[in-house]
Formats: structure tokens, C-alpha cells, sequence
């Protein structure tokens, strides 16, 4: 069983190193705690592993894939529009974005993020292919400590970045990013013989176009009318009291 721990950490580590969920982690990490990310993670890695060993060694069957890629794709794309939408209001030096540090339920967003993004994702196929033919218990420990120590190694970047930069700067490079995520998993999903380099290619136009929307919207939002205060005579009784 430890060798086939070891087996599964390596595979699913290496299978890791680049692909989506790291960026994901080193996102999520830029604007929450680290170790709500961490735990959120884990958390996923171990549900979704559950479910791959489980398909791969005792259902022998595929699930609805392309559906539930669907549905990552538009929940990536409608958190990206929020966000980009709270840090480009016209009124920000007023009413400051509220940080996602400070949301009530930041380990339930990492955590439906990265559901909806491994499911069907290489991993889980990877996971589950190992499940057919090795111990399924192990493959599980193993495929959910690889991913996790993959992902924690992008949340360390994250927070070594995130020290350097100013919040809105955070929350507006978060907000394209998961327009990217977004749009490539949709291109990925309707057409699946794409390569990667030309999905790429095409998921960038979404954090282009969010990005120049948002500031078209703020530059022909008209600013806020800045009350009068009303001045006060200097001869007024008022004022030497």
C-alpha cells in the first residue's frame, strides 16, 4: 500500500505543476487566509479523489463530465464579472471593495471552486485509471496528498506575491484571472479537439474584454455629486460660542 501512496503522490503531483488548480490556489490565496485555501483544498482534493477511486475501481463508469464542466465555467465567469465589478466602482476612493479576507464564508468558495473545477478534470481520470488497477485506498491517500502539496506550493507563491501588491491590484488581477479560468474551460468543454495553446489563446480574449468593459462603464459613469457645506459668517455668534 505505501508504494502505492508514493505512486499515486508523484502522478498526480506532476500532473498538477501547471495546470489550472494551481493558478486557482495561488488566486484564492492572493485575497484569503492561507490556511483557509489550504484547508478548503484538502478538503475538495479528498472528496473529489473519493469519488474518482470510487468510479475507477468499483463503478467502472464515467460521470456527466461535460455538464459539470459547464456549470465551472459559468460560476468562474459570473465570480470573475463580481469581482471586477466591486474593485472598478466610480466611488472607490469612497467606499473601498470589501476584501473576500473578510468574508463570512471564504472556505465554502474555495471549496465549491475547486469541486466544480476537478470534477472531470485530468486528475480525477488520472486518479481513476490508477484506482482499476491498484489499491484503491492508497491511490486515494496518495492522489489527495499530491494535489494538495501542489496546490500549497502555489499558495506559498501566492502569499509571497500577495505581499508586494495593493489590495485592489489583487482583486482586479483575481477577478481576470477567473474570467480566464472561465473561458477556458468553456472552450475546452464545447470543443474538446482544440489544443491548448489555441484554447489559450481564446480564453485570454475574456479577461480582455472584462477588463475594457468595466472601464467603459466607469469612465461613462458620471462621478458623484459632491455635497456644499455651507459656510458660516465670521461675525456669527454661532462660531464664538
Amino acid at each position: 500500500m505505501i508504494a502505492t501512496v508514493l505512486l499515486s503522490i508523484g502522478i498526480v503531483f506532476l500532473a498538477e505543476l501547471g495546470d489550472k488548480s494551481q493558478l486557482m490556489a495561488l488566486t484564492f490565496a492572493l485575497r484569503y487566509r492561507w490556511w483557509v485555501v489550504l484547508g478548503a483544498i484538502a478538503t475538495a482534493s479528498a472528496a473529489v479523489h473519493l469519488i474518482s477511486v470510487g468510479v475507477g475501481y468499483f463503478l467502472g463508469s464515467a460521470l456527466p463530465t461535460r455538464a459539470i464542466s459547464l456549470v465551472a465555467a459559468l460560476t468562474f465567469l459570473a465570480v470573475g464579472l463580481w469581482t471586477l465589478r466591486e474593485h472598478f466602482r466610480a466611488d472607490e476612493e469612497e467606499q473601498a471593495p470589501k476584501s473576500l479576507r473578510a468574508s463570512t464564508a471564504p472556505f465554502f468558495v474555495v471549496l465549491s471552486a475547486f469541486l466544480l473545477a476537478e470534477l472531470g478534470d485530468r486528475t480525477m481520470f488520472a486518479t481513476a485509471a490508477l484506482a482499476t488497477d491498484y489499491d484503491w485506498v492508497g491511490v486515494w491517500i496518495g492522489s489527495t496528498i499530491g494535489m494538495v502539496a501542489a496546490d500549497a506550493l502555489a499558495i506559498g507563491i501566492g502569499i509571497l506575491v500577495g505581499k508586494h501588491l495593493p489590495e485592489r491590484a489583487i482583486g482586479i488581477g483575481s477577478g481576470l484571472l477567473f474570467l480566464y479560468f472561465g473561458a477556458a474551460t468553456l472552450i475546452s468543454t464545447a470543443a474538446p479537439t482544440l489544443s491548448g495553446l489555441i484554447v489559450a489563446t481564446l480564453a485570454a480574449i475574456a479577461p480582455v474584454l472584462g477588463g475594457a468593459t468595466m472601464l467603459l462603464i466607469r469612465a461613462l459613469r458620471p462621478a458623484p455629486a459632491v455635497p456644499e457645506q455651507a459656510s458660516i459668517p465670521a461675525g456669527d455668534p454661532e462660531v464664538r460660542r
